[in-house]
């Protein structure tokens, strides 16, 4: 029995065989064979053999994921059904004596370069999806099996190096109990997807696929960050009876669902909850959200070969509306960059993509992508309480022009004869310290402040959140990341504006004393944070929390900060 220690990630615990979501070896070498045909043989069986599993999967996505997730899967067996790829592979394997890996692989890349040259976009696309299918035919030649999340159907606990957005975006959570990682930290997107799945998860434990092998039992447990590998009976036993109370507790909090956020000495505060997509809204509002704090569209844009239309967007966005019944919903514009990536964008390798050309610089860039999401917006906003939010604002001149851009949509709309509410506030998420140290210049021209602090931890210690070696530092109960908080919350309240919080922060047990004391006035979470921060807050006076607010503004260290939290709550 071995064990691991890594980050909690999400809470709760699961016991589950292993399933290791990591790219096979496909590398191989030129070889020169005897018999032409037997190879082509080889090369026509593998290729049945790859037709067939992606049929597999298409069907599964069609009944998962719909009709256009489908698409993507009929469009590569159409590739392995083309004699134009497929006849000049068995040509080479005959005419040089060649190995069908490397017939394969040269043909692939001619036809891959030939696409990628062409301005014509649809033409690039179909360079990726050669691309896949050519990987997928070597697996089987190499008698490799790729990792595939969509295709899992049985309760399994996911083990990789990271999982991105869009692996994350494929896993059945009826099947995936949980999952760890080598890399990441609590703000990775993986963390936060398996927050929103409602599934345990342990990152940064640097070693799991080092260790782990596929049927493995591994128990997760979310609530210490510990992973440990074949465990006892005993201790599996002991870990059945940790999860039981942990469910318990849950229980417990679910009384709260339908009362309102109100702290013991009667001030109310609005608790949200972050999603993804509109698959989401059914957990927000079965743990008692009181709005929609966090919309990521960027999960629209994910796991496809193209960009959403205009009218795809509307529905989506439509949807949460309507599933919220008036209360409201802030949607933040498209988030790309970073470790969010649209590989149909085809966008040049950053040295340092998290500052680098992503969120509302590439929109305000390519303002084609942007203007129509703002009409998808505008157009679904006369069905609920829409807000937006533009992401990673660092100066005024581009909240002005991307307001400037949202006003000459709807005006165009409004000409077009269609119907847009006239009462969208339109707001930014705060994450440069720039942008902080600035507020009080913002708040005369936004409507509200959502407070990001996964980036504005990491921006403003200087330490990639990503980086499980510097993890360290990302500290949010750190005095400086309070005092830039406070800055943005008091500049919002000096011009009558509100201000949220929806980075990770928002749903910290230990933070939220802190935030109701800096009078933070609405907090966004994981939808399965919201009834355990409902519960606390019911118990905090906030006139006694300003005071532990005032003390934690004038300490210097994190551990300070925690003892001065502890020692004012029962936490």
């Amino acid at each position: 029995m071995a064990y691991l220690q890594g980050i909690a990630a999400s809470n709760g615990i699961a016991i589950a065989k292993a399933y290791r979501l990591i790219e096979p070896d496909l590398s191989f070498s030129r070889q020169s064979v005897e018999n032409p045909d037997k190879e082509i043989e080889r090369f026509r069986a593998a290729l049945e053999q790859s037709k067939a599993e992606l049929a597999q999967i298409r069907d599964m996505a069609r009944e998962s994921l719909g009709e256009d997730k489908a698409a993507i899967f009929e469009a590569h067996l159409l590739v392995l059904s083309d004699p134009e790829l497929v006849n000049p592979i068995e040509d080479r394997i005959k005419g040089e004596k060649v190995n069908a890996e490397f017939a394969l692989n040269e043909t692939a890349g001619m036809f891959i370069s030939m696409f990628e040259q062409m301005d014509n976009e649809y033409m690039k696309e179909r360079a990726a999806d050669i691309r896949d299918v050519t990987k997928r035919v070597l697996a089987r030649l190499l008698g490799v099996q790729l990792p595939n999340p969509s295709m899992i159907a049985e309760e399994v606990i996911i083990v990789a190096e990271d999982l991105t957005p869009s692996d994350t975006a494929q896993l059945n959570r009826q099947f995936v109990k949980g999952f760890t990682t080598d890399i990441g930290g609590r703000t990775s997107h993986s963390a936060i997807m398996a927050r929103s799945m409602e599934i345990p998860a342990v990152v940064g434990t640097r070693t799991s696929t080092d260790e782990i092998n596929n049927g493995d039992t591994v128990v997760v447990d979310g609530l210490k960050g510990e992973v440990h590998i074949n465990p006892t009976p005993e201790l599996i036993q002991a870990y059945k009876q940790v999860k039981a109370d942990y469910e318990a507790q849950k229980a417990e909090w679910a009384k709260l669902i339908n009362e309102k956020t109100v702290t013991a000495d009667g001030h109310e505060i609005e608790i949200g909850a972050n999603i993804g997509t509109p698959m989401d809204l059914k957990g927000a509002i079965e743990n008692g959200a009181e709005a929609v704090g966090l919309y990521r569209t960027e999960f629209l844009y994910m796991g496809r070969d193209q960009m959403p239309t205009e009218e795809e967007q509307f529905e989506a966005y439509k949807a949460v509306l309507e599933g919220m019944e008036g209360k409201p919903v802030v949607v933040r514009t498209l988030d790309i960059g970073g470790d969010k990536e649209l590989p149909y964008l085809n966008l040049p390798k950053e040295m340092n993509p998290f500052l680098g050309y992503r969120a509302i610089r590439l929109c305000l860039d390519q303002e084609g992508i942007f203007r129509t999401q703002l009409r998808a917006l505008l157009r679904a906003s006369s069905y609920g309480n829409l807000k937006i939010m533009f992401p990673m604002i660092a100066t005024l001149d581009e909240f002005r022009k991307a307001k400037g851009i949202l006003e000459e949509e709807r005006a165009k709309l409004e000409e077009e004869g269609a119907t847009v509410s006239g009462r969208i506030e339109v707001g930014i998420m705060v994450e440069i310290p720039s942008t902080a140290v600035l507020a009080d210049q913002f708040a005369k021209e936004v409507d509200f402040f959502s407070i990001g602090t996964n980036d504005l931890i990491q921006y403003t210690m200087a330490a990639d959140r990503m980086n499980e070696r510097v993890s360290y530092l990302y500290q949010p109960y750190n005095p400086a990341i309070l005092r830039l908080v406070k800055m943005v919350i008091d500049a919002a309240h000096a011009e009558g504006k509100w201000a949220g919080m929806c980075g990770e922060m928002a749903g910290d047990v230990m933070a939220i004393p802190l935030l109701v004391g800096l009078g933070l006035d609405e907090f966004s979470m994981s939808a399965t944070s919201i009834l355990r921060a409902r519960s606390l807050m019911k118990k905090l006076s906030k006139s006694e929390m300003e005071e532990l607010a005032r003390k934690a503004l004038s300490l210097g260290t994190v551990d300070e900060v925690i003892q001065s939290v502890k020692n004012a709550t029962d936490l």
